[in-house]
């Protein structure tokens, strides 16, 4: 088989997998991330919980970011549709709502997992942070400092008229920011520096709740740690997964740098859409939380 055809044959997986591994990921995502506002929502003593509200937190955004970003992301590379390319606001409004969307959702999910830590660890001043009231503060901030660390995002994404193909073109128009978002925003902050946090604390929380049984605390407070602590360690199980892959994708990248071979270009276009839709798994686990209350 000569290369053209070889480079054919992956260009058209690459667009099935985007395709049908896509919007099977949006379809059930976007209803697990439903189901899981509602049992939040509705239920009194989740309502309470500063954990339960990081979490209805983190569902309301990926619910967003499913359209932004991975609906997106399907027209793109399996359709060749691009609307960023199409209008200069969508340019400017999709990376920056995504990288908003993508450290919020995590940073939802690093503060639900250290909200347990401290729920179950055996010290009792620890509990006092347990706070509804400082959950909701916390993640004010957290919006604010992800909006300022965007505006990047609006003023360098630009729309450039290609003289090869004489259409527009959406992509980042400042070297500097395009090294920092290729040697730190994808490899480090939305991807290996969430999921460490998630590990470290996710194995403290796990101990203590090994442990939980041994102390003095009320049966109704026992279980719903125990049943949030769960859920949550479930979700990091399934992030790690998710992410992991496009952290060896990120650091190879960034060593190998860009071919000038077509053929190769094709192929590393297949690896990336391949670990990017594995990387939208995080946005499915809705599914898993409603089975785990």
């Amino acid at each position: 088989m000569s290369n053209s055809s070889t480079s054919s044959s992956v260009a058209f997986a690459s667009e099935q997998i985007v395709i049908y591994l896509g919007f099977f990921i949006f379809i059930a995502g976007f209803i697990g991330e439903v189901l899981t506002m509602m049992v939040f929502l509705s239920l009194h003593t989740f309502r309470e919980s500063s954990c339960a509200f990081y979490l209805t937190v983190m569902s309301i955004v990926n619910t967003f970011h499913l359209f932004t970003g991975l609906l997106t992301f399907i027209m793109i590379n399996g359709f060749s549709i691009n609307w960023t390319d199409m209008s200069l606001f969508y340019c400017k409004f999709r990376p920056f709502y995504v990288q908003l969307s993508v450290l919020m959702s995590f940073t939802c999910m690093c503060l639900a997992i250290i909200d347990q830590f401290f729920a179950t660890c055996s010290r009792p001043r620890w509990h006092k942070l347990n706070n509804i009231k400082l959950a909701r503060y916390i993640v004010i901030i957290a919006i604010l400092i992800w909006i300022l660390h965007g505006i990047p995002f609006i003023l360098y994404y630009n729309r450039i008229l290609s003289p090869i193909t004489n259409q527009f073109n959406c992509v980042v128009t400042n070297v500097i920011f395009q090294v920092y978002y290729n040697d730190f925003h994808m490899p480090v902050l939305i991807s290996s520096l969430p999921v460490l946090i998630m590990i470290v604390f996710g194995s403290l929380s796990y101990r203590n709740v090994q442990r939980i049984a041994y102390r003095t605390v009320p049966l109704v407070r026992r279980e719903l740690d125990k049943q949030l602590t769960v859920m949550v360690l479930v979700e990091v199980f399934y992030d790690i997964i998710a992410v992991t892959p496009i952290i060896i994708q990120s650091v190879c990248f960034v060593i190998i740098g860009t071919p000038n071979d077509l053929n190769t270009l094709i192929k590393l276009n297949f690896i990336k859409n391949l670990t990017t839709i594995l990387y939208y798994l995080h946005f499915i686990v809705g599914i898993n939380n409603i089975k785990t209350l």
